[in-house]
């Protein structure tokens, strides 16, 4: 019967499991369950010899991975139809669960209560209920739990601390957060010009990249700061609280991770050295692929004297129906 344990510190859960997965021993056949106060259960199939645990124990009740939220919820009354409406996927970001539901999901908080029962590395559930204004700021409301809405979420290796309630954070962009920290030489010289918490900042400077980092909103500029401690780079992260157009830097790499970055190539562009990478994201409409974001980018570079050779154009997530969160690679001469 499968009831070895590790146990580990409840802030460690996420990245241990990461780590654990990655050794081939977490059974994800079962939960996650609570130790005490300070620590969580990892159900694993054998004794880790890489990922680092307080100890390995034997459960006495192993609890199955058996239950959906949809069984949880069915069993406390829900009906097919109310069921239809409930959330059929989630991101578990360090201690937080971060759910978006639709205007009619009923009971909210019988749904978060559902999401922790499921989910023993987790203390708060957070409903997020969309992004506004120039500073990116997100609305949420606590479902459930104990509403502490600050923690420290890790992705291949980078550390982020942030406040789910003060600053956005995507789980959909995670394949590109690491892809960026893939493509920057040793010492090259990165403009990263809407910084946020550091999400393409750090994976960067973590390969040895040196990047000014600008970042405008002063939550999103208070947990870059504290990342760049967090994932020891400080000496590689030179980060700005600013409009990045108001900032004099030379660059052989720009990235532009904001929707609405085309507004800013003129500022790209006159940082960008020749020769260099521009990394361009863009919302963009299925049947305007690819031809608008290019469009834009070759327009902007025109009117600066500039060449456009672009390298790669990849779609990152679904932003809404029908429209794409994507990305263009160019080489600017």
């Amino acid at each position: 019967m499968r009831d070895l344990a590790a146990v580990v510190a409840k802030p460690d859960a996420e990245a241990a499991i990461a780590s654990l997965k990655a050794e081939g021993v977490y059974d994800d056949a079962r939960k996650v369950v609570s130790h005490d106060d300070e620590a969580v259960e990892l159900p694993i199939l054998t004794a880790p010899s890489e990922t680092a645990v307080f100890d390995v124990i034997r459960q006495k009740t192993p609890a199955r991975r058996t239950r959906t939220l949809e069984d949880i919820l069915a069993a406390d009354g829900w009906t097919d139809a109310e069921l239809e409406l409930a959330p059929t996927s989630w991101a578990v970001i360090g201690s937080v669960v971060l759910v978006k539901l639709a205007d009619d999901t009923p009971r909210p908080e019988e749904v978060g209560e559902a999401l922790l029962s499921l989910h023993g590395e987790a203390e708060t559930v957070l409903s997020r209920e969309g992004i506004s204004g120039e500073l990116r700021e997100p609305s949420s409301t606590v479902l459930a739990g104990t509403g502490d809405t600050e923690t420290i979420h890790t992705e291949h290796g980078t550390k982020y601390a942030l406040d789910l309630s003060q600053v956005m954070f995507s789980p959909g962009n995670q394949a590109e957060r690491a892809r960026m920290g893939t493509v920057v030489e040793p010492d090259e010289r990165v403009f990263d010009m809407f910084a946020g918490i550091g999400y393409f900042t750090l994976p960067m400077a973590r390969a040895g990249a040196h990047v000014t980092a600008t970042e405008r909103n002063p939550n999103s500029f208070k947990f870059l700061a504290e990342n760049a401690m967090l994932n020891d780079v400080t000496d590689r992260v030179d980060a700005i609280l600013a409009d990045c157009r108001d900032v004099d830097v030379s660059a052989e790499r720009v990235v532009m991770g904001y929707y609405d970055a085309h507004e800013y190539l003129d500022a790209a562009l006159a940082a960008l050295e020749s020769g260099g990478t521009l990394h361009m994201h863009a919302t963009t409409p299925e049947k305007l692929l690819w031809d608008r974001p290019i469009d834009r980018l070759t327009d902007a570079a025109e009117k600066a004297g500039r060449s456009v050779e672009v390298l790669d154009t990849r779609k990152v997530k679904s932003h809404s129906e029908g429209v794409w969160h994507v990305v263009v690679d160019a080489r600017i001469d």
